[in-house]
């Protein structure tokens, strides 16, 4: 049902509706106004019914009928006042003139046609009080004779009075009441705009908590999995020839401590920086948002990264040497001139080597290995290749969780570079990455 007219005041959804009516209070306030209004119309009904020499039951029932039509005025605003209109003439509708004008103007009835039926009922309430004073100043024997300027003000003045006050009472109700509806929807829009924000903010809070737990991981995986592969490949050493040759033996089991309290060293520098952001992580539960965590999972890297003082490119000498005294044959060669490039594109470069190396060990012990590293001036390529696995050597066997591959590819493509992995024909490996080296300090600081 379209509601339209005064029916749109102070809406209340919970209560029950009364045909049009959206409230208990409206039925009784229109129901009290169209007993009111029937009352006024009876009397004037029976006064007119006497002038006209009508039968007075008739004019009482006309006044009674035309009166209680205020009990349909927020529905048909526009009908009660044409009924107010049509007597007029018969002076008859004082309340229902005056109500229904207000109802009329305050609802969603076209502006023009508002002004067209206020402007029909100031033209007509002027013409009847025009005739009504004329016809007193007649009936007054000569006592009341009134100038026709007189009787035009004050017809005039009667006419505006019936008409204006009803009319812009109603404008001004109409205006408040669409100007709040606009406000309840403008909040319910922004309650709903808030609420799909917030549901996003959780998602992106839940989405940055996993990114940060896999950095995280990433993190721990690349520190500690290159040490700890060297130190099982030691152990298998040492245990091989600690009969046969003591002092190798002693040399190994020395590279394995050494391994081992770098490895410890790294992994307490790691636990530190989290255990130091408990108040951050706690708050976070509460209250979760992905900046902390974010702050978390990079200060666990620069943590990391801090454990050797900082991986860079000059460090890969001496990963490259560590292989060797693990008994992996490689060769590293290096083009180009190197330029500043920024600590993140050289601590990816190191890993992306350190991780491919510790590869070799775990899938291709004795295979012999091949470490290119250039600079190109705006970037760095490096491809580290293995032949194939030597039948002779001894399986390690190093557990592999799949995510060297996926740790590599991640971190190189966080800095836009280009990651390949592979297979070779000779039955090798062979893993490729080239990282941008223009605007990389700019972007870090």
């Amino acid at each position: 049902m379209t509601v339209t007219g005064a029916d749109r005041m102070d809406v209340d959804l919970t209560s029950p509706r009364f045909w049009w009516w959206e409230r208990r209070r409206s039925v009784v306030l229109d129901a009290g106004l169209a007993v009111v209004s029937a009352a006024e119309c009876l009397v004037e009904g029976i006064s007119f019914a006497g002038e006209t020499r009508l039968p007075t039951a008739l004019g009482a029932l006309i006044g009674l009928l035309v009166g209680s039509t205020l009990l349909v005025r927020r529905r048909w605003p526009i009908a009660v006042v044409l009924v107010s209109l049509a007597v007029t003439p018969a002076e008859m509708g004082f309340v229902l003139g005056l109500v229904g004008l207000y109802t009329l103007a305050a609802s969603e009835v076209p502006r023009r046609v508002i002004t067209a039926l206020a402007g029909m009922s100031f033209v007509g309430t002027l013409i009847v009080s025009l005739v009504r004073m004329r016809s007193l100043a007649g009936d007054s024997d000569g006592e009341f004779d009134p100038s026709a300027g007189y009787t035009a003000v004050i017809s005039f003045v009667l006419a505006l009075g019936m008409t204006a006050p009803p009319l812009l009472l109603g404008l001004y109700i109409g205006a408040r009441r669409r100007l709040m509806e606009s406000l309840r929807e403008r909040a319910d829009s922004l309650e709903r705009e808030l609420s799909l924000l917030a549901d996003r903010a959780e998602e992106r809070a839940e989405w940055a908590r996993t990114e940060e737990r896999t950095r995280i991981a990433r993190e721990m995986h690349d520190v500690v999995a290159h040490r700890v592969s060297l130190m099982v490949v030691h152990a298998a050493a040492l245990q091989a020839v600690a009969l046969k040759d003591p002092q190798k033996a002693v040399k190994n089991a020395a590279l394995v401590g050494d391994m081992g309290r770098q490895a410890l060293t790294e992994l307490r520098e790691m636990l530190g920086v989290l255990r130091s952001s408990d108040p951050v992580t706690s708050t976070m539960a509460r209250e979760p948002a992905p900046v902390p965590l974010a702050a978390v999972g990079a200060a666990a890297a620069a943590a990391a990264e801090a454990a050797e003082g900082g991986p860079c490119l000059d460090d890969v000498d001496t990963l490259v040497e560590q292989s060797r005294a693990a008994g992996m044959t490689v060769e590293l060669s290096v083009d180009g001139d190197a330029v500043p490039c920024g600590a993140l594109v050289e601590q990816t470069a190191y890993r992306v080597i350190q991780e491919a190396l510790t590869n070799v060990h775990k899938h291709a012990p004795g295979a012999k290995t091949w470490v290119r590293l250039a600079h190109r001036g705006t970037e760095i390529a490096m491809q580290i290749e293995n032949g194939p696995s030597d039948n002779t050597a001894t399986e390690p066997g190093l557990p592999s969780g799949g995510n060297g591959l996926l740790g590599m590819r991640e971190r190189v493509q966080s800095l836009g570079g280009v990651f390949v992995a592979g297979a070779t024909d000779p039955g090798g490996f062979r893993v490729s990455a080239v990282l941008p080296v223009k605007g990389t300090e700019a972007e870090e600081s």
